[in-house]
Order: structure tokens, then C-alpha cells, then sequence
């Protein structure tokens, strides 16, 4: 009875090597060209005979897996396809150009010939919600997220979706802390932007007005806007203003947060961020710089912008890399600054589905993208900022044009900011969204403004803790 266990023992340890052997293989831990453990080592790690080892490693050549090499070693050889590891990378497909991801999931292949990605666009609208499905079901096994989508994953309680994740050696302290739960960090960050400034240098110009600088305010911008619209023509400045990646700075500029009182209600009435507001409404008023019209996303302020019809657009450096292939001569700035001059931080990451059963495989391809080769190709060929601090500090031959300011974000590092520093949630600054827009939009005063946001805040936030609730 003894000897049948010690058999039955024997198998499963023989079955382990032949199977954990297979999957380093197979996810690239072990890579094409490069040898096994040696058989004495093997031997050891899984507490076999050598006749065993040797008759485990004759089916991983059976399988086409590696070959012997006498005297020398088992060395693993490009896999048949019904061997690859095919992993699902899902992210919204208007990123994929402004990183050159096709080249970087070239040479992500070519690193590990044994896993095959196949990217899959995810829905642009209501991201964090399709990402979280794709999670869940299995469709994804990594995926792009940015900071405010990870802030959706924590106040819905789904953080254990993405794989912990250890932190990269070169990589600034404000871009991961957004991403961790706990002790995890569950992120690696991938590029980055504060929201700045891009004006067209040709306007300015023209115009004869100074270029933007750190010590400018919202009335000097809008000064200068005059100066710099052409009736018919152009206008002086403009933004998307209900993206929830705009209209807030201005509160964030305010110097303070939302805080409750004792009863767990808000008073916002003569708050000064209920004076942030009133600022940018007064500096909307002026048509004469600002369009009254409304786009209907980001992309359509900035196309006007890349047609000429704009002369300063506040927008992010993911932006810049579609002005390369125009004739416009552009640089960035900072932010204008209101009672300090705050800015939002925009952080592309990349996480692993906890769920995935490719886990290994979908690891090593974010290990490669955040990579210093990798971050280092995003610095030369785009013009993002690439979250390895290495990387970014390269210097050499340019091989297109880069603006003269574009290492300006490296001064700019004490003015970073986050949605929640203004004490909200995402899902209250949601629910708010569309009473700022009437007030800014002169179809509400500041007294109803407040009365409503400090009924909003409360609801939200009610309604927020109940929908987290498991």
C-alpha cells in the first residue's frame, strides 16, 4: 500500500516538473534560445530521479517545446502556434498611435515569441464600467487604465480585480501612490501629463503679445486673448469645459476642499471654491475670447486648435503627438494660476486581471512596457512623458520636432494635483457636473449654486456608500 502512494506521489511530482517547466516556457519566463536548469538541478527542485527528469524533458521535445543539446543543456526553441500564450490587452484604441503602441508590442514579441497579444478596444464611454465587466468575465487578461478610472475601482470596492503589482525602481512616488489599496500597488504607471497650456507660437507672433509664462494669471490669458482673436477668424483661448479634467482646476486652484460639518452636511455659500467658479464664469463671459459655442468632446477643441481657429487650447501633452504631423509651430506652458497655480495629473497606467489564467504572461508584458527600453522608445518617438524617470532624462539627437518647453513639467512637479485632494468623490463630482455648467453657463446664481451642491454632495455621497455596500 506504501509503494502504490510513493508511485501515486511520484507521478504528481513528475507531472509538475513537466507542467511548470512547460509554462515558463510557454509565458516567456524561460525566453527562446536560452537553456533550462540543468538536470542535477531539476532533480533537486522537484525531488526526482534523474531517469525521471530525463524521461519528463523527452515530452517537452516531444512537444516541440526544447531541444538537447549533448553535453551542453535543454535548450527551448520557437514554439509551435497551438503552444503560444495568447493574452488580451484591452485599452481605448486613441491611445494605441500617441504611444506608438504597435511598435511596442512589436518588440514585446519579439522578446517573447511564446505569448501572442492581441489588443481589444474597449468602449471610450463609461470606461471604468466596461473595464471592470471585461475584467470580470475574462475577456481581458491586462489593461490601460488611468488614475480617475482606478479612483471609480475604489469607491466601488472592485480593486481586487487588478493583480498586485510591485513597484518599478524608477518611477516618482506621486505616480504610483494614486494606484495603490492598501499596501498593494495594483498600477504600474505608463505615461503621464499635467493639463497645460499649447499655444500656436505663429499667433503670438502676429499679435505681438508675450508668450505664456508661470507667472501668468487667468486675466492676463484672457488680456492677451483679446489681442490675439481675429473676428472671423480665430479666437483667443479655448477648452472643452464639462470634461471633468478641466472645469475642476478651477476649484483646485481655490487653495481649499469640501469638508463636512459636524452633521455631515456642506457649506459652500462665499466659499472660496464657490469663488473659483465665479472667476471662471466671469472669464467666460468674454466672448470676445472665449467661443460661447460648445464641442462635443476634447478632441473636437483641440481640432479646432490644429485648424488654426484657436490660438491657446488647455489640453495635456498626449495632445502634442497629433500636432507632429501638422505645419503648426506650437509650445506648451503651465496652467494660469487663480489663488495658487494648480494643475490635474493624468496618469496612464497599466494592471493584470486578477482573474486571468495568464496572469504570468500578461505580468511580463507590463514588466516590458514599463520597461527602460521600452519608456525609452516613448521619449524618443512621441512626445509623452514617459513614467520612467531614466528614461525621460535621455538627451541625444531628436528625430522630430519637440517643442522648446516641453521639459517644463519637471519644474512643474509641486503644483500636481488629484480629483479626490478636493475632497470629493467621482461620483459626487458626477452628480454636480451639470448645476456648475448652468452656473458657468450665467443660468445660475452663486446663492442657488450652493443651496443645490450642498443637497447634491449629501445625496451622492448617500446614495455612493450604498452602492459600494457588498
Amino acid at each position: 500500500m506504501q509503494k502504490r502512494s510513493s508511485r501515486k506521489h511520484f507521478r504528481a511530482r513528475l507531472e509538475e516538473m513537466i507542467e511548470v517547466l512547460r509554462q515558463e516556457i510557454v509565458s516567456g519566463k524561460v525566453t527562446i534560445g536560452g537553456y533550462l536548469p540543468s538536470e542535477s538541478d531539476l532533480e533537486k527542485r522537484f525531488e526526482l530521479s534523474n531517469a525521471s527528469v530525463r524521461n519528463g524533458l523527452k515530452v517537452l521535445v516531444e512537444e516541440g517545446l526544447i531541444e538537447k543539446i549533448a553535453r551542453v543543456g535543454n535548450r527551448v526553441v520557437s514554439p509551435p502556434a497551438e503552444r503560444k500564450t495568447v493574452i488580451r490587452f484591452g485599452y481605448v484604441s486613441s491611445i494605441a498611435g500617441l504611444v506608438a503602441m504597435e511598435e511596442l508590442l512589436a518588440g514585446f514579441t519579439e522578446r517573447y515569441p511564446h505569448i501572442d497579444v492581441q489588443p481589444l478596444e474597449l468602449p471610450s464611454g463609461s470606461y471604468s464600467k466596461a473595464m471592470k465587466e471585461y475584467l470580470e468575465s475574462g475577456i481581458v487578461d491586462a489593461v490601460l487604465l488611468n488614475n480617475n478610472n482606478f479612483q471609480d475601482f475604489i469607491e466601488n470596492g472592485c480593486t481586487g480585480l487588478l493583480e498586485p503589482l510591485e513597484r518599478g525602481q524608477d518611477e516618482e512616488p506621486y505616480l504610483t501612490e494614486p494606484f495603490a489599496a492598501g499596501t498593494d500597488t495594483r498600477v504600474r504607471p505608463f505615461v503621464y501629463s499635467p493639463v497645460v497650456l499649447c499655444y500656436n507660437t505663429e499667433h503670438f507672433r502676429q499679435a505681438g503679445v508675450p508668450v505664456p509664462d508661470s507667472g501668468w494669471s487667468w486675466s492676463d490669458l484672457f488680456t492677451y486673448g483679446q489681442r490675439l482673436t481675429v473676428k472671423n477668424e480665430r479666437f483667443g483661448f479655448y477648452f472643452y469645459l464639462p470634461s471633468r479634467n478641466r472645469w475642476p482646476i478651477f476649484m483646485l486652484q481655490s487653495g481649499s476642499r469640501f469638508q463636512t460639518d459636524g452633521d455631515g452636511g456642506y457649506r459652500l455659500g462665499g466659499s472660496k471654491l464657490i469663488e473659483s467658479l465665479e472667476a471662471c464664469r466671469d472669464l467666460l463671459a468674454m466672448t470676445d475670447v472665449f467661443p460661447r459655442f460648445v464641442t462635443a468632446s476634447d478632441a473636437d477643441a483641440e481640432a479646432l486648435f490644429m485648424e488654426g481657429k484657436v490660438s491657446v487650447i488647455m489640453t495635456t501633452y498626449f495632445f502634442l503627438n497629433q500636432l507632429r504631423q501638422t505645419p503648426i509651430s506650437f509650445d506648451v506652458s503651465p496652467l494660469p494660476g487663480l489663488h495658487d497655480a494648480s494643475t490635474l495629473l493624468i496618469i496612464n497606467g497599466l494592471g493584470v486581471n486578477s482573474r486571468s489564467p495568464h496572469k504570468e504572461a500578461a505580468k511580463l508584458l507590463v514588466d516590458f512596457l514599463t520597461s527602460y527600453d521600452a519608456q525609452l522608445l516613448i521619449r524618443r518617438k512621441t512626445l509623452n512623458i514617459a513614467a520612467n524617470r531614466k528614461a525621460m532624462e535621455w538627451e541625444g539627437e531628436e528625430p522630430a520636432y519637440r517643442p522648446p518647453r516641453f521639459h517644463m513639467y519637471r519644474e512643474m512637479t509641486a503644483t500636481f494635483r488629484l480629483l479626490p485632494e478636493l475632497g470629493l468623490s467621482n461620483y459626487q463630482l458626477k452628480n454636480i457636473q451639470r448645476d456648475v455648467m448652468l452656473f458657468l453657463s450665467g443660468l445660475q446664481n452663486s446663492e442657488a449654486l450652493s443651496a443645490r451642491l450642498e443637497q447634491l454632495l449629501v445625496e451622492a455621497k448617500q446614495s455612493n456608500i450604498i452602492q459600494s455596500t457588498p
